[in-house]
């Protein structure tokens, strides 16, 4: 360990995780990837605001509090409580995971036999669990990541056979729970096999608000030839709650990742960790991104797209709008190795202040190694239009009306992406129901 690890913090791994050896519930064959995964966090240390990539998110002090292994804690859990992550009008099967635990008896799950989804604890023996399981490349270098393979409890496991596919959506549910300061490690593997496509949309409520649920997730996706995931995570739990969440894609030939990320208020902590690694070509990769933060909320969203081979796309927008106190971080970066001639790649980041306290950080990198690309990055960040704010409200609409529809307006270009007609109006509706609340106080 690095002298700059928070003492508590480290007690606490030291002392309160029972170590990778004696996380017997969960298949024994990747016993050698969790040691790996803890050696490799004991070199690289937590980080400070000495390390590049966190020196806008000071997470020393989201360490200092005294914190638990969170229980599965099922029985605390009913579906009644299971409304506050749930999307109106959604036809969609259900996973609902409790501190990142499959609970079969509250979801409801594909009969499809093509389609796998299961806990991890239960996929023992399976060789796409062994095969990809902290495999990702761009994980190899995040401390947070590397503590969660090596300590993590549990976790779903999906895999789509070839050609396989659902007639609706699988809607992950993820409950989070605890009776004291908490600390939670999902880790989540997804494997679609040639020709499979799916979507999946993750939600997810606080139930306790007296303790500090921390949760580390890390999602793991492979894309093998000419698969195709549509991907939505919407975050927003109770106030009491720090998230960092890892996702990291691998495309082989011809497949498509479609990354849609979502964070509302009003967790104090999140950072977002999404990376994808092309590796096959003829890829497509679509990253969309919003970020709506109030009171006093701390929004990172951290990207890199990799690309690695010749002949592919990919296209990045994130946009962020930060109300009273708020401060938001973005930094993206897009690589492009030698090998990767042929390559389209875009990048965007539009942020609107609603506050003169609100802040962004905002980072776009391109490092391109290939001579024969079409590249670009940009950032933008402005206040609202008055001129345009005088036009609405000479016509008869209301300030408040009038900020909430520019707000609306401004995310246009991310919530018209989302395919899937009850997920956009629920997402319309929450930005609706936050901004006016923010206004209002």
């Amino acid at each position: 360990m690095t002298s700059d690890i928070n003492k508590s913090f480290y007690d606490f791994i030291s002392n309160g995780m029972p170590g990778p050896e004696q996380q017997t519930d969960v298949n024994n064959a990747i016993l050698p990837a969790r040691k790996a995964a803890f050696s490799r966090f004991r070199s690289l240390g937590l980080p400070t605001l000495k390390t590049e990539e966190w020196r806008y998110t000071n997470i020393q002090r989201y360490l200092k509090d005294a914190f638990t292994l969170a229980e599965e804690e099922q029985s605390t859990v009913t579906a009644e409580q299971l409304k506050g992550a749930s999307i109106p009008k959604l036809d969609s099967y259900t996973a609902v995971l409790v501190n990142g635990r499959l609970q079969p008896a509250l979801s409801q799950l594909p009969a499809d036999g093509k389609i796998t989804i299961s806990k991890i604890s239960d996929a023992a023996g399976n060789a796409q669990l062994q095969a990809w399981f902290d495999k990702h490349p761009h994980l190899q270098k995040q401390p947070f990541a590397a503590l969660n393979a090596a300590f993590f409890a549990d976790g779903l496991f999906i895999e789509a056979g070839v050609n396989a596919s659902l007639d609706k959506p699988l809607h992950i549910i993820h409950v989070y729970t605890a009776a004291a300061n908490a600390f939670i490690q999902p880790h989540h593997l997804v494997v679609l096999h040639k020709s499979a496509t799916l979507e999946i949309i993750e939600t997810a409520v606080g139930l306790n608000e007296a303790a500090i649920a921390f949760v580390n997730s890390v999602t793991e996706v492979v894309l093998e030839e000419n698969a195709e995931l549509w991907h939505y995570n919407v975050q927003s739990t109770i106030k009491n709650s720090r998230h960092i969440y890892h996702t990291s894609a691998l495309q082989k030939a011809d497949s498509r990742y479609h990354h849609f990320n979502f964070t509302l208020p009003a967790a104090e902590l999140t950072r977002n960790n999404l990376s994808v690694a092309l590796t096959g070509s003829n890829t497509e990769t679509n990253l969309h991104g919003l970020f709506l933060a109030t009171e006093q909320q701390h929004v990172d969203n951290h990207t890199f797209v990799d690309h690695q081979v010749a002949h592919c796309n990919s296209n990045e927008l994130y946009k962020g709008v930060l109300l009273d106190n708020a401060k938001g971080v973005f930094t993206g970066k897009i690589m492009v190795h030698q090998d990767a001639q042929k390559t389209n790649a875009f990048q965007q980041n539009n942020n609107l202040l609603m506050s003169e306290k609100a802040n962004i950080n905002s980072q776009p990198q391109l490092e391109i190694y290939a001579d024969d690309v079409k590249c670009s990055h940009g950032f933008t960040v402005g206040r609202f239009s008055e001129e345009a704010l005088f036009y609405l409200r000479s016509r008869g609409i209301g300030e408040e009306a009038a900020k909430t529809l520019m707000v609306n307006a401004f995310a246009f270009d991310i919530t018209d992406q989302v395919h899937i007609p009850a997920l956009q109006e629920f997402l319309s509706d929450k930005i609706r129901r936050y901004v006016t609340g923010a206004i209002n106080n």
